[in-house]
């Protein structure tokens, strides 16, 4: 396997855990070595095809268990549902590289990259789990943020505006605070797993920034009032509610007017896991 397309396919639609990991961190040693085709010669299957593995069980948010960092837990089930966001962050960078042809080949490396740092951050949680005696799947999880990815399935702009500059932005907004807690406790195995991912996720965030303002400069959309119309639109109740990291979320491309915009009147917190 050499080409970037077949190795998004088989992410997308192979279950096997191990098989996602491995295969992602192949496909970005075949890029930096210079040995990975991008030929978008592949056959685009919907979305619908995606195949999930069997653990773990899917359920709504309420019936998630209770994530209070002050029991033991409440700090597994915490890191389960990171585990969870993390798992399904490989799918969507995959997606993005695989449902969405004709970029640029910079969009496709970015990506590949973002899929492969997602890997890295998921096997550090796993890990990490297992050191708790518990491994991914043994708690339920919920599927928010591929529900996002369903809905922008046919519309980069969208997928954009809703993935990183959204879900992904809230783990800016609240990660820094996690971390505090879990130096106050001690733990500083997981206030270096969650350092890691947050400085990582910075560079997704910009990723998705850049290429959002790139794509409305290729459509002629002023991309502030793109990404407005875009939120308000994909947004269950019209808009996240902060607070907002603005310093992050500034080094990750926001503008400050979007900032503003996104402060004024938010309507319910986003839930990113």
């Amino acid at each position: 396997m050499k080409n970037l397309f077949e190795f998004a396919e088989a992410c997308l639609h192979r279950p096997s855990i191990d098989e996602k990991l491995a295969l992602s961190h192949y496909a970005r040693h075949l890029l930096l070595n210079g040995a990975l085709d991008l030929a978008e010669d592949r056959p685009l299957l919907p979305i619908a095809s995606v195949k999930f593995p069997d653990k773990p069980e899917l359920l709504a948010p309420r019936y998630m268990p209770a994530r209070k960092l002050t029991t033991t837990d409440g700090v597994t089930a915490f890191f389960h549902a990171i585990a969870h966001v993390e798992f399904v962050a490989i799918y969507l960078a995959w997606d993005i590289v695989y449902r969405f042809r004709g970029m640029p080949k910079q969009f496709y490396q970015d990506w590949l990259r973002v899929a492969d740092e997602e890997a890295q951050h998921f096997e550090l949680i796993r890990n990490h789990l297992r050191t708790r005696s518990i491994d991914y799947g043994d708690l339920p999880a919920h599927s928010g943020l591929w529900e996002h990815a369903i809905a922008t399935a046919d519309d980069l702009l969208a997928r954009l505006a809703m993935v990183p500059r959204c879900m992904e932005a809230r783990g800016l907004d609240v990660t820094p605070a996690i971390i505090e807690k879990f130096k106050v406790l001690g733990d500083d195995d997981s206030v270096a797993i969650l350092s890691r991912i947050l400085t990582d996720e910075v560079g997704h965030v910009e990723s998705g920034s850049y290429w959002f303002k790139f794509v409305c400069r290729q459509k002629g959309f002023e991309p502030e009032a793109k990404y407005r119309q875009l939120i308000t639109h994909y947004f269950k109740g019209g808009k996240p509610k902060g607070p907002f990291n603005r310093e992050m979320r500034i080094i990750a491309g926001f503008s400050n007017a979007e900032l503003d915009w996104l402060e004024t009147h938010g309507n319910e917190n986003t839930k990113y896991f």
